[in-house]
């Protein structure tokens, strides 16, 4: 008794018109029939093939994320780093101000820090970035 092999079965999908459109334009430029075509882009989905190269694009905008998150961490240790050291300097090179004037200056420091929030809240919606002014600065003097 030979084996007869199996039938291709019919499969009935709906596609919206315009991948209609472009699926029958293919195959008149490849000369070939949009079941054929058809036929062909299901099977790559489906195969192991596709499923790695989609796994490497993952890997790949993944290793991009990591370098990113990588660049944020060391600009924060920097920021952090900074941060600390003009604290230090400050608080080493102030001199402590008398009772006498201690309330006064307190009402000057609470307008210079609305002030200074403002200054940052302008500077952020402008999207001016301090690591740039730094860099400019950098190439003037260098």
């Amino acid at each position: 008794m030979a084996v007869t092999p199996e039938k291709k079965q019919r499969l009935s999908v709906y596609l919206e018109p315009e991948l209609k459109r472009r699926l029958a334009d293919f195959a008149d430029r490849r000369q070939q029939s949009a079941s054929l075509i058809a036929e062909a882009a299901i099977a790559s989905f489906l195969s192991p093939d596709a499923d790695e190269r989609k796994e490497a694009a993952i890997v790949k905008r993944l290793d991009r994320i990591e370098r990113y998150v990588q660049r944020l961490e060391r600009d924060l240790e920097i920021t952090s780093e900074a941060l600390a050291l003009f604290i230090r300097f400050w608080l080493n090179s102030t001199v402590s101000l008398p009772e006498a004037v201690q309330v006064e200056a307190r009402v000057k420091g609470g307008e210079r820090y609305d002030r200074f929030i403002t200054a940052l809240g302008r500077r952020i919606t402008q999207g001016q970035k301090l690591q740039q002014e730094i860099l400019e600065e950098s190439d003037r003097k260098g």
